[in-house]
């Protein structure tokens, strides 16, 4: 009997107080989101603003290309009736 009771009043609660909380989580989540945007287009920005006359270009990459890991041989294989 008291764990019937304990379900429905925990259900009863969750109807009231879940919206809420969900609520809050998406609010807080977007704040977080937004704060990360201004933070990077302020940070590119004023990396853009202070490099101006400045260029670099990085051709270790160009000449060097990425090595692939050449894990086994490939095998197929039929499957017998």
């Amino acid at each position: 009997m008291w764990i019937i009771a304990f379900y429905y009043i925990f259900k009863f609660l969750a109807r009231i107080f879940l919206p809420v909380l969900v609520k809050k989580a998406v609010e807080k989540a977007g704040e977080n989101f937004q704060r990360q945007q201004q933070y990077s287009q302020d940070s590119s920005w004023q990396k853009t603003r202070t490099n101006t006359d400045e260029i670099i270009i990085n051709t270790a990459n160009a000449k060097n290309p990425r090595e692939t890991k050449k894990v086994g041989d490939y095998v197929d294989y039929e499957e017998i009736d």
